[in-house]
């Protein structure tokens, strides 16, 4: 795919989406377009973030070569940009509570004051409620810019008060181009990776550029293949698990062990030193924070994990009304074929479905290693238990 009008800074990293880019950059320079609250939709790594970022640097700007503010929005450091990045399972009504506040607030260098919130499937009804005023008559100088999924994982009444913007989804080709652009990965490992990230522009360049990711996940797919009975699910279940957990935990080691010493650097403790009573409670603070983040990384790795099972019965079913093109997982093409012909259509339906269901019940609080054994009794039966 080809640009047909390159867009300048800042749009220059968003990637594939020049009718949401041309929308935003005549919003940006015109008044009369522009909404005050807006809505872009994608599927995960559709640049949803990136795009919501750009188009933040471009409103608050005073010209359009203004490139200096747009770099400190960019980063993260301009005062008139309030952006909420959730590494927790939700958004809590403290956190809406505290962008309402400052959604009141006049620009302070920009033209606009700009409140980005990346993760907005992620509030609750209530929560969602605590936006509705702000949405609907937000001072004249204050643009909201919500990003999510889809729409409808948004209340109606906060999708009555937004402009939505859909990104499209890019193609395999595209993203695999994009990957060897920004990596070292030779052409196939990059179309590889495209394909099993479903194109997820994120998760592709993972998987291209960690060898280890790559193993896990061909590991889980093998592992579940080979599920038999009761006591097959009950075993890989714990595998999946555990896999999940220490992807989470390696993900995470480290950043949490930077936000410490930062923290400790802050208020002027040396490395070693003991924490006076008086600062514990900011170190008990950052550590439940984390202890959610943990809990998030987990629950996406997991997520992860089902919706490469997803792809994987997906194939099946392909083959099994006689589609041998497109397949995802063509590394395993001769265990799908095998299964395609052992299993009736209805079968692999009774998967997928059950696979949908174990994703949206892990929303909640049920176990995850107990949504995923039900899983793959149903896997290894064709029934739910």
């Amino acid at each position: 795919m080809t640009a047909v009008d390159p867009a300048p800074f800042p749009w220059t990293d968003v990637w594939g989406q020049d009718a949401a880019v041309q929308t935003l950059r005549k919003a940006a320079a015109d008044p009369a377009s522009l909404s005050h609250a807006w809505l872009i939709t994608g599927p995960p790594g559709s640049g949803r973030s990136t795009l919501a970022y750009a188009f933040a640097a471009a409103l608050i700007a005073d010209r359009p070569d203004d490139e200096a503010a747009m770099r400190q929005v960019l980063a993260g450091t301009h005062p008139d940009v309030t952006a909420l990045r959730t590494d927790k399972v939700i958004i809590t009504i403290k956190e809406a509570r505290a962008l309402v506040e400052r959604s009141y607030f006049a620009p302070s260098a920009g033209r606009y004051r700009v409140i980005v919130v990346e993760d907005a499937d992620r509030m609750v009804e209530r929560t969602s409620n605590v936006l509705l005023k702000a949405l609907e008559e937000p001072p004249e100088q204050t643009v909201w810019v919500l990003c999510a999924p889809s729409e409808a994982d948004l209340l109606p009444t906060i999708r009555s008060r937004v402009r939505s913007l859909r990104l499209r989804e890019p193609e395999v080709a595209d993203v695999a181009r994009l990957i060897r652009l920004r990596t070292d990965a030779d052409e196939a490992t990059a179309e590889q990776a495209a394909r099993h990230a479903q194109r997820h522009i994120g998760m592709a360049q993972r998987l291209a550029t960690d060898d280890a990711a790559r193993l896990r996940r061909e590991q889980s797919l093998r592992a579940v293949l080979s599920v038999r009975g009761v006591g097959g699910a009950v075993e890989v279940a714990g595998q999946i698990i555990q896999a999940a957990t220490d992807d989470a935990k390696s993900l995470s080691a480290e950043r949490d062990a930077v936000e410490r010493a930062s923290l400790l650097r802050t208020v002027g403790i040396a490395e070693g030193q003991s924490v006076p009573p008086a600062l514990r409670t900011q170190i008990s603070a950052l550590e439940d924070d984390q202890k959610k983040r943990a809990t998030r990384s987990l629950r996406d790795g997991i997520d992860r994990v089902l919706t490469d099972l997803q792809s994987l019965y997906r194939d099946v079913v392909m083959l099994q009304f006689g589609r041998h093109d497109e397949l995802i997982n063509r590394e395993l093409r001769s265990d799908l074929e095998a299964l395609a012909a052992a299993w009736p259509v209805e079968r692999t339906i009774i998967v997928l479905d059950a696979i949908a269901d174990t994703r949206e019940s892990l929303s909640s609080n049920v176990s995850p290693l107990l949504a995923i054994e039900s899983l793959l009794v149903t896997v290894s039966s064709g029934r739910t238990p």
